[in-house]
């Protein structure tokens, strides 16, 4: 192919998170008065706090609305059960510093929550509430750009209709619940129940990279059950993972059944785990280490059945130091940037980045499942646990 036909790619082709402005989850409510969003915002998260993290995010307008706020009880989110709450103070940002902030900023802060609720006359979002409210008609017209994935239509008092230039514009418009604004508890459930169905697919890794020196040979090709160590929790994990996957060296790829081999080399265990972020980063992942001969289905249940979503990973303490054990645990979607976080800070352990971060901890039922093998003599003294169990 002539050298000015072939084409140019500058950047490394990634898969990018699906995320919204803030978050992966997210509403902006726009449409009415700012005093209705806060109003109705505020009892979504009264609603949700209990089970969920939510942030809240608005603008500061110098008398916007004031007419509309009038009457409105107007504490702050965090008074209603909000764990993080932005306000743009359009001069300065109330997080409290002064910066420009964009979507890539806006994504760091909120990673931690389960959800943001936008004020959506000050900021898109990527799903959408729309109030019909005959006194911000022309203001939602003119954020038609903003609709993308309407996910609930309330009307307020008096108004029965929607505007007609609305479902026109409205893909699948029949298919969009409707309610009233005033049932805000309806509209919490509808809020909650749409944040239960958004877990994420929990994937499987087994991490078999490693040069397994101190063992002398490949301690995932070690045969405990009748078959390469690897491929048998590989057959574990597929009972719980919507796909599971072998970590491996490049050098290794030939030979491992669904192999996915790491881009971030020279990091054992913590490369493995950004390699599967890397190639699939709204997955949960759950990982484990090909060192655990006695690890079986029960201790693989008892992890995926108490799997807490909005923490950063659901793992167990370890029964050797009573740390957390990174190496069998489910990683969630919001540890990726929290990975990359300490690594570019030169920490390169899992088990630091779970020691310092917000995560739910289990105590093995059978604590023996967690047992490592790294050595010749190791392997002989589980080999004879297994047999007596055979």
């Amino acid at each position: 192919m002539p050298q000015e036909d072939q084409k140019h790619q500058k950047h490394a082709k990634l898969t990018r998170p699906e995320f919204g402005t803030f978050h992966r989850h997210e509403w902006a409510i726009l449409g009415t008065p700012c005093g209705n969003v806060k109003k109705l915002a505020y009892g979504i998260i009264d609603r949700l706090s209990d089970s969920y993290r939510v942030g809240y995010v608005d603008a500061d307008h110098a008398g916007a609305d004031e007419e509309a706020d009038k009457g409105f009880d107007d504490k702050s989110a965090m008074a209603h059960g909000a764990r993080m709450e932005y306000i743009d103070k359009i001069n300065y940002h109330r997080l409290d510093f002064k910066a420009n902030l964009d979507s890539h900023g806006y994504r760091t802060y909120f990673n931690e929550q389960d959800a943001v609720i936008v004020n959506g006359n000050h900021f898109p979002a990527r799903k959408q509430i729309v109030v019909i409210d005959p006194e911000k008609e022309d203001s939602l017209q003119r954020r038609l750009s903003q609709l993308t994935d309407v996910r609930l239509i309330l009307l307020v008092e008096g108004v029965n209709e929607v505007y007609p230039w609305l479902r026109e514009k409205l893909e699948g418009f029949s298919n969009i619940p409707l309610m009233k604004l005033k049932d805000e508890a309806g509209i919490a459930i509808l809020a909650e129940r749409e944040l239960a169905a958004a877990k994420a697919p929990l994937y499987g890794l087994v991490l078999a990279g490693g040069k397994s020196e101190r063992m002398g040979r490949d301690k995932g090709m070690i045969d405990y059950h009748g078959q390469p160590q690897r491929e048998h929790l590989a057959e574990l994990l597929g009972h719980f993972c919507k796909e599971t996957f072998i970590s491996c060296r490049p050098d290794q790829v030939e030979g491992v059944n669904k192999p996915l081999p790491d881009t971030f080399t020279g990091l054992g265990p913590f490369g493995g785990i950004l390699s599967a972020f890397r190639k699939q980063p709204d997955a949960a992942w759950l990982v484990v280490a090909c060192d655990l001969p006695l690890l079986d289905e029960y201790t693989i249940s008892q992890l995926a059945g108490f799997r807490n979503p909005s923490k950063v990973a659901t793992a167990f303490n370890s029964p050797a130091s009573e740390f957390p054990e990174p190496l069998i645990a489910i990683w969630e979607p919001r540890s990726y940037p929290i990975l990359l976080q300490f690594l570019a800070q030169g920490y390169s352990c899992p088990r630091k980045v779970l020691i310092n971060s917000n995560v739910e901890l289990l105590d093995a039922e059978r604590p023996e499942a967690l047992r490592n093998v790294n050595k010749p003599d190791e392997m002989e003294d589980v080999q004879a646990v297994i047999n007596q169990k055979d």
